[in-house]
């Protein structure tokens, strides 16, 4: 398997483990430290070395960060982790509090003392996130200390050692550009800009750019590396040689200098010397590098990583990879979704499912040569009530009966040389599940086929398109407390900006960048629902009898969505031609695919057009 269905949480040691921190704060001048999820490369999924925030506290949500003062432990969370932070914190240590309407530098103006000093490891936090603590602190006439050494590394005694994932070439045939040549744009753009060298900080950028992936942390598959490209394309790359063999070494040696990571200070320092101008991302680089370049006599250019939009906008080859790795994906889900209707009623749990499609997707890959690599996050198998919780994780102790006439939530994904996946169903276990839930399950539906059918003008932003995904539940005097959609990698993480639709997502949609489209609705303590295909922005098109070209979003994904759970009489026309086009779409393009005969039969049936119905 490629996930665990452990329970990694560990609240018990909370308290001695805060205590000993707390222990520390004399010696190092503080009165409070801050503790993120963050690892020095500020990725989304951290080696087991890194899990500071979970060993510290016991949650192991994706985001958060927890601030220890002498007398307060207060963990920052997302609306996705409230109710996953309940169950895994000891109450009588930890309180909660929002990530979002008011985070540790909120939290510091509110309820910090006068003269507060806070104490944080320097290569945790971004330059934009100290800007934001020091303009915080400033308040409340306190200090920022920049600490040498971590103190929970130093009370942390059975901490694991850095991960040592062997790297692989992403071949030219896979990725459409070779490295030489996305390189060489990057040096052309530092000169344009007048700057020296930029410093990659972002592994996936790393990856991206010298076509190359790993197998350092969970789900994502980019080495933890760094990497420094000058305006006269000649590039670094920061990279443990105990994760490359001769083939990698002489590849990389073709189109850039090796070198060890823990030289990366003094390298950095070396090319900063005498006001060389190094560019560098606020919202993704330590503090510590930005600390270096300066110390050095350099000078710091604060820019976007120039890598973050070309790896977004996703060339011809690459968005053909994703198309052929969603049908492979969807077929493996039509195999699983027809096994788990055979299955007698209460035979299945959450876990039982998860182990299931992790098979089906196995068997696809090997079918098709085309093996699943991983899956590309944590599978969320949410049976009934469990489903409320949005970004659920199923353990041995949790895990739960898929019982008659309640929905059940799954979200997954996988991992492919050619493409990410991400995909989620919620489907009818059984019986008749209450026309309420049916209700809102039409109305997720209403959004998610709004925004797959939208047409809009060029700089469009994302927070422009989220309504759209949103009014049919905001009439029904309802919402839902995540994103509408995510940006995608390129066998990347499955979490990609800059593009996103939500509420915050500033970014222009621009042609080529991959968007999850996942609306969903949640009651806590009864159910959740949410249904999400993967989309693409197309170039902009003439429409008849318009004025201007519009983009468009062109769909990835193609599995079934449960017709047992529509209620037709709430869909318009429109909404209902697109769902019954969907789904023969999707027989014609997955039929082929499709191994056994059962599978067929169900695939036939549950891509049957629907008609509309009255509500009764």
């Amino acid at each position: 398997m490629f996930q665990s269905f452990d329970n990694a949480s560990e609240p018990q040691f909370g308290k001695e483990r805060v205590a000993a921190l707390r222990a520390r704060f004399p010696d190092l001048g503080i009165d409070g430290f801050l503790v993120p999820r963050a690892d020095d490369y500020q990725g989304e999924y951290v080696p087991a070395s890194a899990e500071r925030l979970s060993w510290l506290t016991g949650f192991t949500g994706s985001a958060g960060v927890v601030l220890v003062t002498a007398r307060q432990a207060v963990v920052f969370v997302d609306g996705r982790y409230t109710t996953q932070l309940v169950q895994q914190v000891d109450p009588e240590v930890f309180t909660g509090g929002d990530l979002v309407g008011a985070p540790p530098p909120v939290w510091i103006e509110e309820h910090a003392g006068k003269g507060f000093r806070l104490g944080i490891d320097p290569w945790l936090h971004t330059g934009a996130e100290v800007k934001r603590l020091e303009k915080a602190l400033a308040s409340v006439s306190g200090t920022l200390v920049f600490l040498e050494t971590n103190p929970l590394d130093d009370i942390w005694v059975d901490r694991p050692g850095a991960p040592l994932g062997a790297v692989a070439i992403q071949p030219e045939n896979l990725s459409g550009l070779s490295a030489h040549e996305k390189i060489l744009d990057i040096a052309t753009g530092l000169r344009k800009a007048d700057a020296d060298a930029a410093l990659i900080a972002d592994p996936s950028s790393v990856a991206w750019i010298f076509n190359i992936r790993g197998d350092d942390v969970p789900h994502t598959p980019h080495p933890l590396s760094r990497a420094i490209i000058k305006a006269d394309g000649s590039a670094a790359i920061f990279l443990d040689r105990r994760k490359t063999g001769v083939e990698q070494e002489a590849y990389l040696t073709q189109m850039a200098e090796q070198v060890a990571p823990e030289d990366l200070p003094d390298y950095l320092a070396g090319i900063s010397a005498g006001g060389a101008k190094i560019m560098l991302d606020p919202d993704i680089a330590s503090f510590a590098l930005a600390e270096i370049v300066r110390a050095a006599g350099g000078t710091v250019v604060e820019a976007t990583d120039p890598a973050k939009l070309p790896r977004a906008c996703k060339n011809t080859i690459e968005i053909n990879g994703s198309a052929a790795a969603h049908l492979q994906d969807g077929a493996a889900m039509v195999e699983f979704l027809a096994w788990l209707d055979a299955q007698p009623l209460g035979s299945v749990t959450e876990i039982k499912a998860v182990t299931a499609l992790e098979e089906a997707r196995r068997r696809m890959g090997e079918a098709m040569q085309n093996p699943l690599k991983d899956v590309s996050f944590d599978t969320i198998s949410g049976a009934g009530p469990n489903a409320a919780i949005i970004h659920y994780r199923v353990t041995h102790e949790t895990d739960r009966v898929l019982e008659a006439g309640e929905m059940f939530l799954l979200d997954s994904g996988g991992q492919y040389v050619n493409g990410t996946t991400d995909i989620t169903r919620t489907v009818a276990i059984g019986g008749e599940v209450p026309v309420e839930q049916r209700r809102f399950f039409t109305l997720v539906l209403k959004g998610m086929i709004t925004i797959s059918m939208a047409r809009f003008p060029k700089n469009t932003r994302g927070v422009d398109l989220d309504p759209l995904a949103r009014v049919a539940l905001w009439r029904a005097g309802v919402d839902y407390g995540h994103g509408t959609g995510h940006g995608v990698g390129s066998y990347l993480s499955v979490h990609e900006g800059p593009q996103r639709i939500s509420r915050a997502a500033m970014q222009v949609l621009l042609p080529g960048m991959i968007l999850s489209n996942e609306p969903g609705y949640y009651r806590p303590g009864e159910f959740g629902i949410r249904i999400e295909n993967l989309i693409y922005v197309r170039e902009p098109e003439e429409v008849e009898g318009g004025d201007m070209p519009m983009l468009s979003f062109e769909t990835l994904t193609w599995c079934p969505i449960d017709t047992r759970l529509v209620l037709t009489s709430l869909l318009s026309s429109e909404e209902l031609l697109w769902l019954n086009d969907y789904h023969t779409r999707t027989r014609e393009m997955l039929m082929p695919l499709i191994r056994t005969e059962e599978a067929k039969t169900w695939l036939l049936r549950a891509t049957e057009p629907l008609e509309r119905v009255n509500l009764g």
